[in-house]
């Protein structure tokens, strides 16, 4: 992951309503949710959770499969490992001194 997907994916998470339907889905597990289920969950409205929803999958953290005519979302588990191993890669290596000009 570079700097753009990393900073792609950490904004779609700064909206509470994005937040929450991550976090939704994360609980769900492997099974997914349908958009239903999740506006039932968390009081969205249908056209605003697709909106969320189209961010989320933009930015790689959610995916969707269909079947039929329903869609089912579910939490991206290996973008978000990889999003943590990217904010923490340099964790404790130490600073050198800044350069001055």
């Amino acid at each position: 992951m570079d700097e753009s997907n990393a900073a792609k994916s950490l904004s779609a998470l700064g909206h509470e309503a994005r937040l929450s339907v991550f976090r939704l889905l994360v609980k769900a597990g492997e099974g997914g949710l349908n958009v239903g289920d999740i506006g039932q969950h968390l009081s969205i409205p249908a056209s605003t959770l697709a909106h969320h929803l189209s961010a989320l999958v933009e930015a790689g953290l959610v995916r969707q499969e269909r079947f039929g005519r329903e869609i089912r979302n579910y939490a991206d588990y290996d973008v978000v490992t990889e999003l943590v191993e990217f904010l923490t890669k340099e964790c404790c290596v130490g600073l050198g001194q800044p350069e001055t000009l």
